[in-house]
């Protein structure tokens, strides 16, 4: 473990923290950065646990979430449990757990396809060419979304008042982002607006969505990765520490700026960059910079 994987391992948790939350595409950010830095030499495992990595390092990313929302999601320990009065307490508890719940039904549609279609997306869709249309595609998309809707009226001003049927519609949005490039955030947060949920609270929503669906990509790649791999290097593992806690930092950071952004601002300006960002890597790939 020299200094320059170490580097590499801040590059890569910053890019993590930043891209996760934001409707850019975490996914499509970290491929293009392995075509950039040649990354599956930096690990003692190689390429294959350079896929793990891909996938663990987003737990740093989960833990900020659980931070950030403690109080909202935990059903136990929380400011107004502390404060009111039992018959209020009891009425928190059950909100969380219906909350909880619906996450869960959000989960499941792109937790099963995930499970079914795991190797097959990797073999096929992991390539720069398939982040690079995804993210003008999408990128088009939202901006045309936002527009349309500026004329709506949004009914759903909380997260509680989503219902089990809304939360699992939006976890079909959120099959859309199996495909690099798409980004998880982004899909969820537009498809929650579209079933009339409001801009703040489909952030939220999306936040808490992540949760079981990154920890299960997680659990899921490192499974696959241990039956095949003999043993795993002490520097793997200190790499990928890095990567996860600067992945948290930065994580912590950026959700509190995106809930505060999304109260006042849309998402035209990500659509732009998105727009823009897939143009350039069309560029680089023409010019035989980056790999198709």
């Amino acid at each position: 473990m020299d200094i320059i994987s170490i580097l590499k391992m801040l590059v890569y948790g910053t890019i993590e923290g930043i891209t996760e939350w934001l409707p850019i595409s975490s996914t499509g950010h970290l491929l293009v950065l392995e075509a950039w830095l040649d990354s599956d030499r930096i690990f003692q495992g190689g390429a294959e646990f350079f896929e793990f990595f891909l996938v663990a390092i987003q737990l740093g990313a989960i833990l900020a979430v659980v931070v950030c929302f403690f109080n909202r999601l935990n059903p136990f320990f929380g400011k107004s449990l502390q404060k009111e009065n039992a018959k209020k307490s009891c009425e928190e508890k059950k909100e969380i757990g219906l909350l909880w719940l619906k996450v869960l039904v959000a989960t499941l549609p792109a937790m099963i396809l995930g499970l079914l279609l795991d190797d097959f997306l990797d073999r096929y869709f992991y390539r720069v060419i398939t982040v690079a249309v995804t993210l003008i595609v999408y990128g088009i998309l939202f901006i045309v979304m936002e527009i349309w809707n500026r004329k709506r009226n949004f009914q759903i001003k909380s997260v509680h008042e989503i219902s089990f049927k809304t939360a699992f519609l939006i976890g079909l949005f959120q099959v859309l982002a199996l495909i690099p490039g798409t980004s998880r955030s982004g899909v969820t947060i537009l498809g929650a607006m579209i079933l009339l949920c409001e801009r703040d609270v489909a952030a939220e929503f999306s936040f808490f969505l992540s949760i079981p669906v990154m920890f299960g990509a997680s659990l899921w790649k490192g499974i696959k990765y241990l039956t095949h791999a003999s043993t795993i290097a002490v520097s793997d593992i200190y790499l990928l520490l890095i990567g996860a806690v600067v992945a948290f930092a930065v994580s912590v950071v950026v959700i509190r700026f995106l809930l505060k952004f999304v109260r006042n601002h849309d998402f035209k300006v990500f659509g732009g960059y998105r727009i823009a960002f897939g143009i350039l890597l069309l560029i680089l790939m023409g010019c035989q910079v980056l790999s198709v």
